[in-house]
């Protein structure tokens, strides 16, 4: 009985552990790349989309992927690229090397990287519809978005993993895991953190206010 009560304290131990990093890592998304209002009403866009597409995942993955990547992605990066303050953050008394430098996950470096990949691959699919002979011939420019999707959807997998297993090497196995978790269920976390954003927007407020 001793032996069950420890092994039922270790466990919920575990579980306090695993919420508590990945609270720590949404709130210093949140607190750290998210100041701008434009920002926050493009991630509201991107977790719109992202929630269409999980539900489009189990009928027609190839869709959810264009609407993933296509939509929801690119509104979601545009927001950090163009529109979110790069300079030193006031609010949080640290410089925005410092918060290149402790990104769990993709920091700006990293996103121009997958990017770059990510646009890639129509064009390689464009110049090789058939991947030198390892996948059929697409049915006309339908088929070939089609194969551009799957071709996302196989990405998106291989970077999440790919970035686990850094973070395995660099850190822990849970931190990866954490991150992973807090990546997947990033668009109903932002729903709800940035479904306001949109109409502070619209009244003329252009950065959110001090978050303690």
């Amino acid at each position: 009985m001793v032996a069950l009560r420890k092994l039922q304290f270790e466990a919920d131990d575990g579980t306090a552990g695993f919420r508590a990093q990945l609270a720590e890592q949404r709130w210093d998304d949140h607190r750290f790349y998210h100041h701008s209002l434009i920002n926050q009403s493009l991630h509201f866009i991107s977790a719109c989309t992202f929630l269409t597409a999980y539900v489009l995942l189990f009928t027609d993955p190839a869709l959810a992927s264009l609407l993933a990547w296509g939509v929801a992605m690119t509104s979601r990066q545009a927001g950090h690229f163009f529109f979110e303050p790069k300079g030193y953050d006031v609010e949080n008394q640290v410089t925005q090397e410092y918060k290149e430098d402790v990104k769990v996950g993709y920091n700006l470096f990293r996103k121009y990287v997958l990017m770059s990949l990510w646009m890639a691959i129509p064009v390689v699919l464009a110049v090789s519809p058939t991947l030198l002979g390892t996948i059929p011939a697409p049915d006309g420019f339908v088929g070939y978005l089609r194969h551009v999707g799957y071709a996302w959807l196989v990405f998106g997998v291989v970077a999440l993993l790919f970035r686990v297993l850094q973070l395995w090497m660099q850190r822990d196995f849970e931190t990866g895991i954490v991150w992973a978790t807090k990546i997947v269920t990033d668009p109903f976390n932002d729903f709800r953190l940035y479904k306001s954003a949109p109409a502070k927007l619209m009244k003329g407020q252009r950065f959110d206010q001090p978050r303690h």
